[in-house]
């Protein structure tokens, strides 16, 4: 599972801030794929229409998002069990070490798949966030574009993905690999070092995202391979009732690891 219960435990332990903390600079450089069958996540440089999401008051980034693009410009889409219960949630995209307030948007609706919210059916989670900051600006203008929702991807589609491990400051990781789909439907792609932290993080081919890390075992148990939960038509109309506005839905509480 992406996103530990250690996480979650060290979430609610952290003192309240405005924004995340300033650590020392991490190197940048572009991740390498020798093989599919090698694939390694590495350092890339920050997609400003990738971020990371903090659940709870504290520095330590959890999960993983990415903007999604609509005609409010205002919602960011990650994995649903990133969301958890009432904790409040900030986005901050293009996150690279440190956040200045301006920079951080605010989770002011979450809109879930209704087989999320019953079941927490792993084949229904992804959430898409309403969200917005004091200083006003959409994300969607801040990050300066935005992803296209799409489908789930066929096997052997390329993808990439970018997403955060788990901590207080640090740069995004990425892999780029050609994606596999299992016996009860859900797209794997297989590639080392994408752990904690990742759920979330968009599975991207062009400027469409196609998944977002989580689904089966919450995203993966194992250090090769991660799951997304099959997007298809519920996705597309749970976008569009984000996009409608009106209230949200209540997440469920966290729950333990699925490893």
């Amino acid at each position: 599972m992406r996103i530990s219960a250690v996480v979650m435990g060290m979430v609610l332990l952290l003192p309240g801030c405005s924004g995340p903390p300033s650590p020392a600079a991490t190197t940048s450089m572009r991740g390498q794929l020798a093989s599919d069958e090698g694939a390694v996540a590495g350092p890339v440089d920050p997609d400003p229409r990738v971020g990371a999401v903090f659940l709870g008051a504290g520095f330590w980034h959890t999960c993983s998002g990415s903007v999604v693009h609509s005609a409010t410009g205002d919602l960011m889409l990650t994995a649903a069990h990133c969301l958890a219960g009432d904790m409040p949630a900030t986005f901050v995209p293009g996150f690279a070490n440190e956040a200045a307030p301006s920079d951080v948007f605010t989770v002011d609706a979450v809109y879930l798949d209704p087989r999320w919210v019953a079941t927490r059916d792993p084949h229904a989670d992804y959430a898409v966030a309403r969200v917005s900051r004091a200083a006003g600006g959409s994300v969607e203008v801040q990050a300066g574009s935005a992803l296209s929702l799409g489908t789930a991807p066929a096997p052997d589609s390329h993808v990439s993905v970018t997403g955060y491990p788990a901590g207080v400051g640090g740069t995004p990781i990425g892999c780029q690999a050609s994606t596999q789909i299992t016996e009860s439907g859900y797209p794997s792609l297989p590639c080392a070092g994408l752990g904690d932290g990742t759920s979330g993080a968009p599975w991207v081919s062009g400027s469409t995202v196609t998944g977002v890390t989580g689904g089966l075992e919450g995203g993966g148990c194992g250090e090769n391979v991660s799951y997304s939960a099959p997007f298809d038509e519920h996705t597309a109309q749970l976008l569009a009732r984000a996009e409608a506005g009106g209230p949200g839905d209540s997440a469920p509480a966290a729950s333990d690891s699925d490893c």
